[in-house]
């Protein structure tokens, strides 16, 4: 029987209108949750001033972190059991309340709280929306459909740190949340009525409550430890290593639950496919190294290649651009090629040796070049993320794609934290007690040597390559399913699996 309806809802498409429409609007709402990460961060020194308060500042983006990252596979499962549409708009209305909540906080503390609430709206936007596009077109189609939600984190990178730095300079640090009212009530009013004529491939579940617990309280264990682990704590203190046994006995007890619980949060059938698995983990690492390069290449080109702040901002740009590239090709590509694989495995093949003459050549290249090749770094990686994503959606059944979208979201943030980390320790490790000096000015007085920045960042590149790989491995492993045509098909081929 319910196979049956799985395949009456994919039986009826939706017409053009339909799908720009309701494109339109979820690409709206993961602006919200896009911007949002990036539109912060050069608002902060100005909040500090005016809170008098410089010390907790890395909490008001800390705490949007753990909260997102933690409710994103619950956001996956409640969509399966209730639909898209409801949890869609639960998610926005939590975001927006979350952000007057921001923009009205007259202390530090009460500031963080709100980014905490407005995490736990934002957390499924993402992908939420990678979702709905999932139940509107079939998988050999939905490549194509990736490239718009790749603009989308593009345009975010782009604006958002620039936006922030402008309005916290010319108005007020309140209006970088002000503006999440009016663009939250516009993605409400574009998806409310669209999403009415959404396929609908919900089924009655229950929430497994005890397992969300558990894992929320494992998630926000480890990522606490990676947020202050060589930071407001040395790696090897007690509250790290307390964190780091919170997260192995919670995650531990979780594990325990998936196997032994009537509904678990995941099903077991899904952690077992290993499409869904080798592609996630392709995906973390590879995301996860993008991440990781974002955040200390700039630190590259301040202290390396003696850049200003502004100066190493641009210079992230054929990086983030790069990625848009690769994901347009290899999105494209989807709906032509039989082998939709051997697109990303070239593209991570000449990621990994950029990052390996990176690597090599680190503090010898000169400007110009060292940006064309992170441009062709970027476009490489860029082409595993429309495969890795439509591959693991292909995978399931329609009544499953909501929890595994999520996953798949929640282990590539996992991943980035996890690669950040790692490279924060190779750096901020390898300086010792310059870490809070790394400047060009720096430099000029003698607080740090570039000499020790060129190694410590040949580590880091190669650390990078070694991220390229790991993700090649898995995707080279991952099983090449055939990528069905129209969505009638996908219904009745995945029920009868």
């Amino acid at each position: 029987m319910d196979q049956r309806l799985d395949t009456q809802a994919w039986a009826a498409p939706l017409t053009p209108e339909d799908i720009r429409t309701i494109l339109i609007g979820v690409m709206l709402a993961m602006f919200l949750a896009a911007l949002d990460q990036t539109i912060v961060a050069t608002a902060l020194p100005t909040m500090g001033r005016e809170f008098g308060d410089v010390a907790h500042l890395s909490w008001i983006v800390t705490i949007y972190l753990l909260a997102s990252t933690a409710v994103t596979p619950l956001y996956g499962k409640l969509a399966d059991i209730h639909g898209r549409r409801v949890v869609l708009l639960s998610g926005i209305v939590v975001f927006v309340i979350g952000s007057v909540a921001c923009a009205l906080s007259p202390t530090p503390w009460l500031l963080v709280g709100s980014r905490f609430i407005q995490g736990l709206g934002g957390g499924g936007l993402i992908a939420l929306a990678q979702t709905i596009v999932a139940d509107m077109v079939s998988p050999k189609e939905r490549g194509r459909y990736q490239v718009y939600f790749a603009s989308v984190f593009l345009s975010s990178s782009l604006l958002g740190p620039v936006l922030g730095g402008v309005i916290a300079e010319r108005l007020h640090w309140s209006v970088i949340f002000w503006i999440n009212l009016p663009l939250g009530l516009g993605a409400y009013w574009m998806t409310s009525s669209a999403l009415k004529r959404l396929p609908r491939h919900e089924r009655p579940h229950k929430l497994d409550v005890m397992g969300a617990l558990l894992m929320t309280a494992a998630t926000m264990s480890l990522l606490l430890a990676l947020s202050w682990g060589g930071t407001a704590y040395p790696w090897r203190s007690w509250p790290i290593a307390a964190l780091v046994g919170a997260f192995v006995l919670l995650g531990g007890l979780f594990a325990w639950r998936l196997r032994t619980a009537e509904e678990p949060l995941f099903p077991l059938d899904m952690l077992s496919n290993s499409v869904v698995r080798r592609g996630t983990v392709a995906a973390g690492f590879g995301m996860g190294t993008f991440i990781g390069l974002t955040i200390y290449l700039p630190l590259y080109f301040e202290t390396v290649m003696g850049l200003s702040a502004t100066y190493s901002g641009l210079g992230l740009l054929p990086l983030t651009c790069g990625t848009v590239i690769g994901a347009t090709a290899s999105g494209r590509a989807m709906s032509h090629l039989a082998h939709y694989k051997r697109v990303p495995l070239v593209g991570l093949s000449v990621a990994f040796f950029g990052a390996v003459v990176l690597s090599a050549f680190a503090g010898r290249i000169p400007l110009l070049p060292l940006c064309a090749l992170l441009a062709v770094v970027s476009i490489g990686l860029g082409t595993l993320l429309p495969v890795a994503t439509v591959a693991i959606q292909n995978a399931v059944k329609p009544h499953q794609l909501g929890t595994v979208t999520a996953v798949a979201n929640f282990f590539r943030q996992i991943g980035g934290a996890l690669i950040v980390a790692v490279f924060g320790a190779i750096v901020l490790g390898g300086v010792g007690g310059a870490g809070a000096q790394l400047s060009p000015e720096a430099l000029k007085l003698g607080t740090v040597d570039r000499d020790t920045m060129v190694v410590l960042f040949r580590y880091v590149f190669g650390a990078a390559g070694l991220g390229f790989a790991f993700a090649l491995l898995m995707l080279a492993l991952m099983k090449e399913l055939p990528l069905r045509g129209r969505a009638i098909e996908t219904a009745q081929a995945i029920g009868g699996e």
